[in-house]
């Protein structure tokens, strides 16, 4: 099976980018959001949640997508448009260099996914504490404060944020570790 990479002047290259793009745009409004409803929060209460206000904003009307959804589907995909239009970046590094990249990625992707299950694990502690009372508790407000009492995280965000960055960084440790040719004979 012969892999095709994508070149500059391929349609699909195009709409990649395109796509890439979007995603960019999604991801820096959500932020761009969710650091001014932090900041309204904090100067009105003194303190915030992380992430809460995108667990319970829902766009474009109620009862669809929470912008935590959108935030990943935005991050995932862009990911995969950037693996597939930067591959002659990622081609170039040799020894030493990608040696070091691949012990990064390998880091990340530890540290995310036991991040992943750290908060998976107590979100699900709290869920079911709060059901042994009898009432299912508002599953989108449960969060844990740590590290620090005053800037707490809302469970659903950290979840779904630690989970794109164990994919991405898992993926890109499974890209970097893929036999590779030479520029010169990928382009042939």
């Amino acid at each position: 099976m012969k892999v095709n990479h994508l070149q500059q002047n391929d349609k699909a290259y195009k709409i990649f980018l395109y796509i890439f793009y979007v995603c960019g745009f999604l991801m820096l409004s959500i932020l761009a959001f969710g650091i001014w409803a932090m900041y309204t929060e904090w100067v009105e209460k003194g303190t915030y949640v992380m992430g809460e206000v995108l667990v319970t904003t829902e766009l474009p009307f109620p009862h669809f997508a929470k912008l935590t959804t959108w935030l990943f589907f935005s991050c995932i995909i862009g990911w995969y448009c950037v693996s597939r239009i930067g591959w002659k970046k990622a081609v170039g590094l040799h020894s030493w260099r990608m040696s070091l990249l691949q012990l990064m990625l390998l880091s990340f992707a530890i540290i995310n996914l036991y991040e992943v299950l750290y908060n998976f694990t107590i979100l699900n502690a709290q869920i079911t504490a709060g059901i042994v009372n009898g009432q299912v508790p508002d599953i989108d407000r449960l969060t844990i404060a740590y590290p620090d009492q005053t800037r707490p995280w809302n469970l659903i965000f950290a979840t779904k944020i630690f989970l794109v960055g164990f994919l991405i960084s898992a993926h890109a440790f499974y890209l970097s570790t893929r036999p590779r040719k030479s520029l010169e004979e990928l382009e042939t």
